[in-house]
């Protein structure tokens, strides 16, 4: 089977007895080349000998005088940012206990490393997935998308690589299909994913260069409540069933989670007021039902009942999905 998101630093890791990702020297080491810490041609001697020593010694405690030292005031922030980060892996030594650390209290942590903490979990949630469809679904976690209506389809296509299609002087079948917005889903030409052709993943995993349709009744929606599963499975150690929606008709219901921060307060007006406008309504591209597939690890007041799920754009068209929402909102049982 092809490995797959080898960018996403699954590699430098080790697994503990309970399957969670062990931090290493190594991924601490690919912290260190990144271009906001890596030193430049400009770089003073202490910042070179800063770097060099955390590449010697991964875990070395750095006294703020150390980074004080650095002419560079940019050098200085980015180090502090950095390391900070660095000291939370270690403190808690897992990668997933680290992320659910990050929603504790304000969230200090940049959105980028946040992501890319998501990107190596579900690396090691899927581990061994030979679904495609499932994988590109799971981009949905970590990586913005732009949400597109092209014929009655929901189309979701990767919103940094349209805007890198937008900005240059090239358009590939993605600029044509989010962009210009002259897409026909029945030309081969474009990009799009779908059962038939899903294999075609495997060859740009990395890419996040696909399209795909989040039209309620497309696979890709399947393979996205397959995701929303495992996750739930990995981190929580619950079993759920979920399931794609056309719409809500259990009124009132008894829980709802927003996958973003739009769905949120949208489904708060609809259970509360029960109407929204209809501007807003067409934010939402998909809606799930989940269950538990052992209602005495519910809360006892909802024990037993739907837990529904939303995913929207913003008025711009974006798709920002916030996992951790599924981890923080659940009705868990109080015991």
């Amino acid at each position: 089977m092809p490995d797959f998101w080898r960018n996403s630093g699954f590699h430098l890791l080790e697994r503990d007895a309970a399957g969670r990702l062990r931090v290493t020297d190594d991924f601490l080491r690919a912290y260190y080349l990144r271009p906001e810490v890596h030193p430049v041609e400009e770089s003073c001697d202490d910042e070179v000998a800063l770097h060099s020593s955390l590449m010697d010694s991964p875990r070395r405690p750095i006294a703020e005088s150390e980074i004080e030292k650095l002419k560079d005031e940019d050098a200085r922030h980015n180090y502090r940012t950095v390391l900070g980060f660095r000291d939370r892996l270690l403190e808690i030594g897992t990668i997933e206990g680290a992320y659910r650390s990050l929603f504790k209290g304000a969230v200090e942590v940049p959105p980028l490393f946040i992501g890319q903490l998501v990107h190596v979990i579900l690396r090691n949630v899927l581990d061994g997935c030979e679904d495609p469809l499932r994988l590109r679904a799971a981009e949905l976690f970590f990586r913005e998308q732009k949400a597109t209506l092209q014929r009655g389809h929901v189309m979701l296509a990767d919103a940094e690589t349209v805007e890198r299609h937008a900005s240059g002087n090239r358009y590939g079948s993605i600029g044509r299909l989010i962009v210009e917005a002259q897409g026909d889903l029945g030309k081969a030409d474009l990009d799009v994913l779908d059962r038939a052709n899903a294999q075609l993943y495997w060859e740009r995993e990395s890419r996040y260069d696909t399209v795909v349709s989040f039209t309620y009744g497309r696979p890709v929606l399947d393979a996205f409540s397959r995701v929303v599963e495992a996750w739930v499975r990995h981190f929580l150690s619950i079993e759920v069933e979920v399931k794609p929606l056309r719409q809500i008709d259990e009124q009132p219901w008894a829980w709802h989670i927003g996958l973003d921060a739009d769905s949120t307060a949208i489904l708060n007006d609809l259970w509360s007021r029960g109407e929204v406008d209809p501007g807003r309504m067409q934010q939402v591209v998909a809606l799930f039902a989940l269950r538990f597939r052992e209602p005495a690890a519910m809360r006892s007041d909802v024990s037993g009942r739907t837990v529904y799920l939303a995913l929207s754009a913003t008025e711009e068209g974006v798709v920002r999905m916030k996992p951790q929402n599924l981890l923080l909102n659940l009705p868990l049982h109080e015991a």
